[in-house]
């Protein structure tokens, strides 16, 4: 479960990248209670970083 996990938050960070790079204003994710993944995909995007939870 693990390594699908990694692979999906691999493919949606890049298609985020991809995104940002095009000139998107923003990003909203749903996290559904899950706020690990988001957060680990929001600092592979090099985002900013004083987020706390």
């Amino acid at each position: 479960m693990e390594s699908l996990r990694s692979f999906g938050l691999d493919v949606v960070g890049e298609l985020c990248q991809q995104l940002l790079e095009a000139g998107a204003p923003g990003l909203h994710f749903y996290s559904m209670n899950q706020v690990e993944p988001t957060l680990s995909l929001w600092r592979g995007l090099n985002l900013r970083q004083d987020i706390e939870m």
